[in-house]
């Protein structure tokens, strides 16, 4: 019996260590974590989007409380104005989630441009959303305030050929994307003064 007891406290005291060490590896390599997926994940579509900047969005965000969620915007500053952010929201697509960067221009609330950052499209298909030019160029100019469809559901958004459900996936997320924006813009806005050059 003395050595099951003595086993058992081992093996507690092991546990308790290792559960230790783990919690403090990750916390110590949180930051270098979020820095590679903003730089190689996020990064590239951030960019994109706020192309022509005169700051670095990488550098210049912020994040905001959202009831439970906390959420990161990336600033971009034109003409010494403060006037744009990027942020991520998600939708549905045939392979499972999709991770979408959506620039929005905080004077007039339009998309200013979208970017596919995560998915699990099939290749050749809806992956294709991360790429074609011609269905990301669909959402610039289009109100963050009216619901963003498909052209086939009396949108004017280009469906990627062949991947209709990736297409209204990424319209989906988007549309739900602007409930939290309105919640958030006067927020969003204030921060983002801190910017200005």
């Amino acid at each position: 019996m003395r050595d099951i007891i003595r086993m058992i406290v081992v093996l507690a005291v092991l546990c308790a260590l290792s559960g230790g060490l783990l919690a403090a590896v990750k916390s110590g390599t949180a930051e270098k974590i979020e820095y590679q997926q903003l730089k190689f994940v996020k990064g590239p579509a951030i960019k994109e989007i706020l192309k022509g900047c005169s700051n670095d969005p990488i550098v210049d965000r912020f994040k905001l409380q959202d009831g439970d969620v906390e959420r990161s915007f990336f600033v971009g500053v034109f003409d010494g104005k403060p006037n744009s952010v990027a942020y991520e929201t998600f939708g549905k697509g045939f392979g499972g989630p999709i991770g979408i960067m959506v620039g929005v221009n905080l004077e007039t609330d339009k998309v200013i441009g979208m970017g596919v950052t995560t998915h699990s499209e099939t290749p050749g298909l809806g992956a294709r959303a991360k790429t074609d030019e011609t269905f990301k160029g669909s959402f610039k100019g289009l109100s963050i305030n009216e619901p963003v469809k498909v052209k086939t559901d009396g949108g004017e958004v280009d469906a990627v050929t062949g991947a209709t459900i990736t297409s209204r996936g990424v319209c989906a997320g988007i549309t739900e994307s602007a409930e939290f924006y309105k919640r958030l813009k006067p927020q969003i806005v204030e921060k983002a003064k801190a910017f200005a050059k």
